[in-house]
This record gives structure tokens, sequence and C-alpha cells, in this order.
């Protein structure tokens, strides 16, 4: 990617027309080729100033984005690479505290190559610096949505664009914490882009750049708009309760059965999916995350597929449910799988951390968090992304300790008495609410309350 938009052309793209108003920046006095003595710093400052028009390589202020006010920081990297040295960290730092001062999301429109060499440490301490601002901004319950221009690399990177709770990228911009100049002579170039950042699951999604305002504007308005609670979806497959145990299975493993896409679909006016756990990995085929409109508010989901969900899916369902807990957002989860991914893959992926860290982090949710399980709930695979005392479920499903012809093999028991062992199990739905493991039925002709 080599056309690089300016500062101010870039916030001109995003922002809705004579809305931004820029900042009042701090005031440092500096010494002679600054605080390290750079011989020929001064010099380079100023043939940046003259070729760009700014005095610094962040412009901050804060605009209207389709309607939402927030803050925004916008990235030069015609001055001196879009470095960050110590006047860099005093408008980063005066930006943050607005945002929390007048309760606005923070959104960094990145393009850097990272530490200013010219200050030495005293720059690169300033990643120290942007980092408490972006976690005090977090700690006050406020989005801060990055967007990787070219190049976002180094701290910038490493802070402001990967610390984001939300991501997106451009096309074709170089993303990573090595810049170009400093990676392995052998290194694969296409490791270093926005679209290999997001197949790792370490950014969510690449917009073009006609796209941008429309999708920065969409993801402003559903973080910035919390609901009480999520309604309960209706369900959309059977009405009629099943008769028994093995007739519960069937209903839930029947190819065409309702699945997570059609649920999220009836639910939502529109949704937003966050991609990746930001540890490597994703699992697209098994977890559904994100936000969306429903009745005009915002709700979080997180939705099994009716797969076996990897340690990625698990890990990225945690990470939506930590992000809707800071902003106040409820979330939704549709719990639909045969049970957690038990091969030797999902082992070294850390498939008990992964699902552990899921059940502490349901279980630690301030924000509300409903459940209707849709489908197969197979053992703790499932239950970990249900929340405990709100859990509904729809006439074709089930939920076991462990799905019935597993019961059997354990138990020594022949083929033949899997139906036998289904029914002991009492994973019926009307099994479950006379348990008190399902808290409402989702309609009222569905006679199996509690």
């Amino acid at each position: 990617m080599t056309d690089r938009p300016t500062a101010r052309e870039t916030i001109a793209a995003v922002t809705d027309e004579s809305t931004f108003t820029e900042l009042p920046y701090p005031a440092r006095e500096s010494k002679p080729d600054g605080p390290i003595g750079w011989q020929g710093y001064d010099a380079s400052h100023a043939r940046a100033a003259e070729r760009t028009g700014e005095q610094e390589s962040v412009v901050c202020g804060t605009g209207r984005v389709e309607g939402t006010r927030a803050v925004l920081i916008a990235f030069e990297f015609g001055f001196l690479g879009g470095s960050l040295g110590e006047r860099t960290g005093d408008r980063l730092e005066a930006a943050y505290t607005h945002a929390r001062e007048h309760r606005l999301p923070v959104v960094p429109l990145i393009a850097t190559g990272g530490s200013r060499m010219q200050e030495g440490m005293l720059a690169l301490t300033q990643l120290q610096r942007v980092a408490r601002q972006s976690a005090l901004t977090r700690e006050a319950g406020l989005p801060q949505i990055a967007v990787l221009r070219d190049p976002t690399t180094g701290g910038g990177w490493a802070t402001l664009g990967a610390g984001a709770d939300v991501i997106l990228a451009l096309p074709g911009a170089q993303v990573g914490f090595a810049g170009s100049r400093v990676r392995p002579p052998d290194a694969d170039p296409a490791a270093y882009t926005a679209e290999a950042q997001v197949a790792a699951g370490a950014a969510d999604a690449v917009v073009p750049p006609e796209e941008l305002r429309g999708t920065l504007g969409r993801w402003l308005r559903l973080l910035t708009s919390p609901a009480g609670q999520a309604p309960v979806p209706p369900p959309l497959g059977a009405t009629d309760l099943p008769a028994t145990g093995g007739d519960a299975v069937r209903r839930a493993r029947a190819p065409r059965r309702p699945r997570a896409e059609r649920y999220l679909d009836a639910y939502f006016t529109h949704r937003l999916p966050i991609n990746g756990d930001r540890c490597g990995g994703t699992d697209p085929d098994g977890m559904l995350c994100g936000f969306g409109e429903h009745e005009g508010r915002t709700v979080a989901y997180a939705a099994q597929t009716g797969t076996a969900t990897r340690p990625a899916g698990y890990r990225t369902a945690a990470r939506l449910i930590r992000l809707a807990d800071r902003l106040g957002i409820p979330v939704l989860t549709l719990v639909d799988t045969p049970g957690a991914a038990n091969d030797a893959e999902a082992e070294r992926q850390g498939a008990g951390a992964a699902i552990a860290d899921l059940f502490l982090t349901v279980a630690a949710a301030r924000t509300p968090v409903t459940t209707l399980l849709i489908g197969e709930g197979g053992s703790g695979g499932a239950l970990a992304l249900a929340a405990p005392g709100n859990t509904w479920a729809t006439p074709d499903s089930y939920f076991s300790v462990i799905a019935p012809e597993q019961a059997a093999a354990i138990l020594k028991r022949p083929a033949e008495e899997v139906e036998a062992t289904a029914d002991q199990l009492r994973i019926r739905p009307q099994d479950l609410a006379e348990l008190g493991l399902v808290r409402h039925a989702p309609r009222d002709n569905l006679k199996y309350r509690p």
C-alpha cells in the first residue's frame, strides 16, 4: 500500500462534514536538538513541519462519525514517519483525558513506524504513557476502535492498535510489530499485512476506504447504545416437546434444524462481527461473536454453530463477554455444540484453559447474560457458554453431562441401550426445566416451566 492520505485527509474521510474540532495541545519546552541532544534533530523537525504543515506526528480532536461524537487521533506519517516522541505522548495523553472527561469513544487512525530514534529511550517510554491512558479509558467503560493505516508497526501497533477493543484495517496496510527495515531477511512479507493479522485473529476486519466511514459509524453506534437485558429469541424450529431422550437427540442433530445464523438474522436488525482471540487463533466455523442492534439497542452475541468448538472459539467468546461487560452491553449466548474439540491439536492449543477462562468470564460478568439452548448441549464445552440461572431451551434441543453414546460406552453398556441411557440422563427440555436448569420456556404454550 503506497497511497498514504495525510492525517487531515483521513479525518475528513471518516467524519461528518464540518464537525471536526482540533483539541488544544500541551506546551513543552525542549532542549536544543531534543531531550538527548541528537545532532540535527531540530532541523529534521523543522523540515517535517514545513513539508506537512503539522507541528507534530498526530492530529487530535473531536468530531462526529455518522452522527456519533468521538475523539479522533490521526497520525501524520509524513512527519518523521508518524513516530512517537515526547510531544506526541503529550498530545495523546491530552486526547485520552478529554475523552474520559466528556465520556467519548476514542478512534486512533494509525500510520506510524514506531518510536522516534532521535529521542532515544524517552521516546520508547511514551508507549507506557499510551498504555496507561488506554487502560484508564477501558476502566471508564469507553470503547476504543482502532483503524490500521499503512504502515502500522512497532509500538504504535503494540499499544494504540492491538490494544483497542475493535480493530479495523485498510486493505494492504503493513501491520506488524517489526517494521520493514528490522525484519529477518527471509521473513515472508505477507505475514506483515492487515489481511494476515485478520487471518491470525489479531484484527477484526479489513475495510475498503470507501466503506470506512459507514463501518466505523456503525461500530460507534453499537458500542455506545447498550440495552438493559437481552430478550430471549423465540424458537424457530419445532414447537412440540420430544417424547423421549432419543427423540431430543435426533431433533437436535437434524441437519435442517435452525442454526445460529438463522437465529441471529431473525434477532438483529444488523450486526457486526468481531474476529479472533487475539492469541493467534480463530474459530469461524464454530463460534460467531459480535454486536448487533435489537429493537434499537445494542446486544452482544456469542453463538455456537453446531460443530465442536475449538479453543480459539472459547477465547473469542470470553473476549466478547469481557468487552460487553466493560461497556455495559448485555450479552446473548446461543448454545449449540456436540462438545469441545478434543483432538490432539485442540489440546496443544489449550482447550482446558480456554474453557476455564470462559467459565470464569461468564461467572464474573456484571452485565446481564441470557442464554438460549438451540440444539446440542454437549457437556462442559456447551455449559461454559451458558448463563447460570438465565438459560432457556428450545423444543429441538438437549443438554447432557455427556452424549448418550459416550455415556453408554463409559458405563460399558451395549449399543442397543443408548436410547435407554438417553432417557436416564434426563436431557429433554422439559426434564431440564423440572431439574431447575432451564429457567423459562421460550413460548408460553410450551408447558415445561419449573
